[in-house]
């Protein structure tokens, strides 16, 4: 299965999406970096600049049908960006209303509250966007790993990254792995 990996140009937390990204490929899918610009993305290690990663494609020349699921990977500065970028946020949105597994980690449910796709939705997230998440409607849990597929698109949410190997194997057995 392709699974797009949706990044600002920087800011995202590296473990956040090198992890999940090993974590599938080493199951037989196929990750791929997509942000809003061309080019290398910035990661981080919390507030120290990381390494730098090679952009596959464009929001802009991505659509939900190339791929099969979409993981949001967290850090403060990404999806901050990306709920800035009308592309991304309608990148999002069309993923979750084509049905397909949505998975998003610390940070990055505040790109699902930019899209309005949290609502009555149950989720977890780093526990400062609580707030935020009710705010939108949703029922914010504090747990490592949630699955909520009693909505429209099975949405497989974490906190933090303590909890990447929950979040790497529940994404995967949504996947069917």
């Amino acid at each position: 299965m392709r699974i797009a990996f949706l990044v600002a140009p920087e800011g995202v937390e590296q473990v956040e999406l090198t992890d999940p990204w090993k974590y599938l490929e080493h199951a037989g899918h196929t990750p791929r970096l997509v942000s809003t610009t061309a080019g290398r993305i910035q990661a981080f290690n919390h507030l120290d600049s990381a390494d730098t990663f090679q952009v596959d494609q464009t929001v802009d020349e991505t659509s939900a049908e190339e791929y099969d699921a979409l993981l949001l990977p967290g850090g403060v500065a990404n999806p901050d960006a990306l709920r800035m970028d009308d592309d991304a946020v309608r990148l999002v949105k069309t993923f979750c209303e084509s049905g397909k597994l949505v998975a998003a980690i610390c940070h990055a449910p505040w790109t699902l509250i930019e899209a309005d796709v949290a609502r009555d939705r149950t989720l977890t997230s780093w526990p400062s966007l609580q707030t935020d998440l009710r705010n939108a409607g949703a029922h914010w849990v504090d747990e490592e790993a949630v699955v909520d597929d009693a909505g429209p698109f099975p949405l497989v949410t974490s906190r933090k990254p303590d909890d990447l190997k929950a979040f790497d194997e529940t994404v995967l057995s949504q996947l069917g792995g």
